[in-house]
């Protein structure tokens, strides 16, 4: 008998190239609160949900005026016109996509707000691809805690172990191995000897570079 498996895509930095956006809107709005951020610090908070990154950022560099909610709303808010404006999908994400969806679930499961969700997958046009996704803005924790995973293929009804997730984050990565499905990494370059990324199952430069069976083959059979 043969069990079925299923596809989990990440969004920001796999579907859409996102991450020096938010690197932007974290710096200018976090910036105008008083906190100090630079590259260094946006990068090592990438990948968990901003309600997460605004409260990690509070706790070291407590500010008055808006709330933890208020900041990372008007974060959001940013990288939302940002995308709009600038934001590119990443090379061969859209193939690999339609070509997983041919053959098995696939579902998205991101660290961003659904809103903002919404809006990258419309302007990809692959919402309809995408009926199931997930946020972890409704999870008590997010990425590196695999519940969002979990979440998506529980929702797809197919076994974890039966999963194969594509993740750029070292916090993603981790997450999708905790939750014991394999896992294609898409990392920036500076990134690709990191600890957790060096556990993925496949590490790649392009998503034009691993096809739909590459892809499935990884999965226990």
């Amino acid at each position: 008998m043969t069990h079925p498996q299923g596809a989990i895509f990440d969004m920001d930095g796999v579907l859409i190239d996102s991450e020096p956006l938010w690197h932007v809107a974290e710096v200018e709005i976090f910036g105008e609160i008083g906190v100090p951020l630079g590259r260094a610090q946006t990068r090592s908070t990438k990948g968990m949900p901003i309600d997460d990154v605004t409260t990690y950022w509070f706790e070291r560099y407590p500010w008055e005026g808006p709330s933890v909610a208020e900041v990372a709303d008007r974060v959001v808010d940013r990288v939302t016109e940002l995308i709009f404006e600038q934001a590119q999908p990443i090379p061969g994400a859209q193939a690999l996509v339609l070509g997983l969806a041919e053959r098995v679930p696939v579902s998205l499961a991101s660290s961003s707000p659904k809103r903002l969700i919404d809006a990258v997958l419309a302007s990809l046009d692959l919402t309809e691809i995408f009926a199931l996704r997930c946020s972890a803005e409704d999870e008590e924790y997010g990425k590196p805690h695999p519940a969002v995973f979990l979440s998506a293929a529980k929702r797809m009804g197919v076994s974890p172990e039966r999963c194969v997730v594509i993740e750029d984050a070292p916090a993603g990565v981790l997450a999708a191995k905790a939750a014991r499905m394999a896992c294609i990494a898409i990392p920036e370059a500076s990134e690709r000897e990191h600890p957790h990324i060096l556990i993925a199952d496949r590490i790649v430069t392009s998503l034009e570079h691993i096809s739909v069976d590459e892809a499935l083959n990884l999965i226990e059979p």
